[in-house]
């Protein structure tokens, strides 16, 4: 049997029987009172908003950092605003598709992620995902043609494709004014060929995904965070996708936010997961990486707490400034920008608050924010 056909069977072998409860009741107790504690707070912070997208930024770059790529969180507040300083690199790529599955799976129902539809636009099983994926170089791309290629006069004239596409829609519109039936579309849902170069194509993320959704069912009755251990552990050794590991824990988030332990956010598990050392989450016995999964979910939450709270004092310090400030002043909206971005920057604070860079640089020489470059021409600031 070589690699290939033993990663296949390990993928099906997964048993979630004989669960180390001894060892495991007592830090699941521990995890899931501090998720809850945070949620709690969450829900009647006033900066709950600009929390939940400085934790998607750091959770993004935390989804790389794990596996083994360095991505700035500066780079991707950049790239994220549309105002990147170089080429973005296919890490920042990669990362910037995590904080976009973030954004999608809070905004949505917290019961979507795990659902068919939600499975499916989020492992790429469907249409929808290949064409929204075109910033990031996801989907179908099509090619151009060279300044010395010569045009084949055979092939079909993409122009006349869209004019004939257009007239389709035309005649429908007219029969449907005129009161005449029109046949109804036909959905395709074809998705393109995958490449062997990159994908290894006797990889079935089809029948890995089922398995991994098996355990889902198979864990129902477990407490949430217990439960959410063996899935975060099952997505590892199933291995269900071959270039987006990163999803797991993404779905383990919703999993916690649909059973109510963080119903008010998504867990930000890379964070946590950063703080454990890579022998455990890797560790040969399965006992040892739930022990580890679970004080990921502990460290996840502490940190939340933590940075609730060094945000809570920034935003107070801050607001002192904001006294006997005239009603048309801007300050309280950079403010708001502060607190919801981990870095930002002269060109967004002139974008977002329709101010001049002048008035930008003046705006921030009131607030003791941290410079975080140094350099003259481009500027950053964080809080302190």
């Amino acid at each position: 049997m070589d690699y290939r056909e033993s990663a296949i069977v390990k993928s099906m072998t997964y048993d979630i029987a004989k669960l180390p409860l001894e060892t495991l009741i007592g830090p699941v107790a521990r995890a899931t009172e501090l998720l809850a504690r945070l949620d709690e707070r969450l829900f009647r912070s006033p900066i709950r908003e600009g929390w939940i997208e400085r934790q998607n930024f750091a959770d993004a770059a935390g989804a790389l950092w794990l596996e083994g790529e360095l991505v700035h969180v500066e780079d991707l507040v950049l790239h994220d605003a549309h105002m990147d300083i170089r080429a973005p690199t296919h890490e920042l790529t990669r990362a910037h598709a995590v904080l976009r599955a973030r954004r999608q799976i809070i905004a949505r129902t917290p019961d979507w992620a795990l659902g068919r539809d939600g499975l499916r636009h989020l492992t790429g099983r469907g249409m929808a995902a290949a064409a929204e994926g075109g910033r990031e170089g996801e989907g179908i791309s099509v090619p151009a043609l060279g300044a010395d290629e010569p045009i084949d006069m055979d092939e079909p004239d993409p122009l006349a494709q869209e004019l004939a596409a257009i007239d389709t829609v035309l005649q429908r519109t007219t029969k449907v004014l005129d009161g005449g039936a029109v046949q109804a579309r036909k959905e395709t849902t074809v998705q393109p060929a995958r490449p062997a170069l990159v994908y290894d194509l006797d990889w079935d993320e089809d029948a890995r995904l089922a398995e991994w959704q098996d355990v889902l069912a198979k864990t129902r009755e477990l407490p949430a965070i217990l439960r959410a251990a063996v899935l975060f552990d099952a997505w590892s050794e199933i291995e269900v996708l071959q270039h987006a590991a990163w999803l797991g824990p993404l779905l383990v988030g919703a999993l916690l936010r649909q059973e109510g332990v963080a119903a008010g956010h998504l867990a930000s598990l890379n964070l946590g997961a950063k703080n454990i050392p890579r022998e455990r989450r890797r560790a040969r016995v399965r006992n040892d990486r739930l022990v580890a999964f679970v004080e990921a979910i502990q460290e996840t939450a502490l940190a939340g707490l933590k940075e609730h709270d060094r945000l809570m004092l920034a935003k107070s310090q801050m607001e002192r400034r904001l006294r006997q400030r005239r009603a048309s002043s801007k300050l309280p909206n950079l403010v708001e920008l502060v607190l919801s971005r981990p870095v930002v920057f002269t060109g967004m604070i002139q974008e977002t608050l329709k101010v001049s860079k002048q008035g930008a640089l003046n705006l921030v020489g009131e607030l003791n924010l941290r410079e975080m470059t140094g350099r003259g021409r481009f500027r950053a600031w964080g809080l302190i």
